[in-house]
């Protein structure tokens, strides 16, 4: 049931909020809570604005991305209030352990639309790896700045192109599907198996990955920019060089925080930040906690605030569409009553 299901996603999220505050606490202990305080209280709060109008619209453009691939997967009738309900309410649940909540979209654009999970959920894979790809292309100018990281980003862009490689032979791919409706358990999910791969390969056609890494590209470009805002509300000079910077931290940490598959990126992408921020832009400690603090407010719990308030009209969706199924179920039944 649509319900049970949401309420486990809700417990999830719980214990996410609890790991949030935890992540707060020991980032906060290990630059001392009196400095982090301080420099809470000293950040020019002003810029806030600024950066949550930044990030929106990296949240605006990811959108954009969701309606693309519903277009490639060949989902149609939905209408783009729906759509949006459900790609945000998504966004709720990103903190949720085993990054359950990201396949959250899929399950609601079954309940809503219909549209099958296996038909679907590429458009998970395929988001996270031009997210990854459009951040390794960000994330790449800052190599300039610190070279020891190129291994993590030669390793994501071969994975991207091994998945990508493997993808694209249909010949071979068909073999296996074939070989899978010979096999007694797997043969059960052979149609379902069919359809995700003929998904996976649409959504990862040469036009659809090059352009959508592109808009990768340009919206978590948006991100950096946040960040580059909350190092100016820090007192950090602007500049060119700065920007470069905040160009690799942002990235980095956010690649790192993904490949760990914490929910979220919860405790990676905060010490990430900190970090980095020590390393190439010689804060201390406490301003750097307090920049990753605010650029994850933004970027993360921002997201997730904006998620529990899709939630609730996404559940009152589903009841009304549980209630128009009951009553023709109902009418359907009283028709062929003697």
């Amino acid at each position: 049931m649509p319900s049970v299901t949401l309420d486990k996603l809700r417990g999830r999220l719980l214990i996410s909020l609890l790991l949030g505050v935890a992540v707060f606490v020991g980032l906060s202990a290990y630059a001392d809570f009196s400095a982090v305080i301080d420099g809470l209280g000293s950040f020019r709060w002003g810029y806030l604005p600024i950066v949550l109008g930044l990030v929106s619209v990296n949240y605006a453009l990811r959108f954009l991305k969701w309606q693309f691939y519903l277009r490639v997967i060949g989902v149609e009738g939905l209408e783009t209030r729906q759509s949006a309900l459900i790609y945000f309410a998504g966004l709720g649940m990103v903190v949720t352990p085993g990054k359950v909540g990201e396949w959250l979209k899929c399950y609601l654009l079954r309940e809503l639309h219909g549209t099958p999970m296996s038909r679907s959920a590429p458009i998970v894979i395929a988001e996270r790896l031009t997210d990854s790809l459009g951040l390794v292309i960000l994330g790449a100018a800052g190599l300039i700045v610190f070279r020891d990281a190129w291994p993590a980003f030669v390793v994501i862009i071969a994975g991207g192109a091994l998945m990508f490689g493997v993808i694209r032979q249909q010949p071979l791919a068909y073999w296996l599907l074939r070989r899978l409706q010979g096999l007694p358990v797997a043969s059960r999910f052979a149609r379902q198996a069919e359809e995700f791969y003929g998904s996976s390969y649409a959504l990862l056609s040469p036009l659809a990955l090059g352009s959508m890494t592109l808009l990768s590209v340009v919206s978590w470009g948006f991100e950096v920019l946040g960040f580059y805002v909350v190092l100016l509300g820090l007192g950090v000079e602007g500049g060119a060089d700065l920007l470069l910077k905040a160009s690799f931290i942002m990235p980095a940490a956010t690649l790192a925080s993904a490949l760990l598959l914490t929910p979220g990126g919860l405790g990676v992408a905060e010490g990430g930040i900190t970090g980095l921020s020590q390393v190439l832009l010689d804060l201390p400690k406490s301003e750097a906690a307090v920049g990753a603090l605010a650029i994850r407010f933004c970027t993360l719990w921002f997201g997730v605030i904006v998620g529990l308030i899709a939630l609730p009209f996404v559940s009152r969706a589903l009841r009304r569409k549980g209630e128009v199924a009951s009553s023709l179920d109902a009418s359907a039944t009283s028709s062929v009553s003697p």
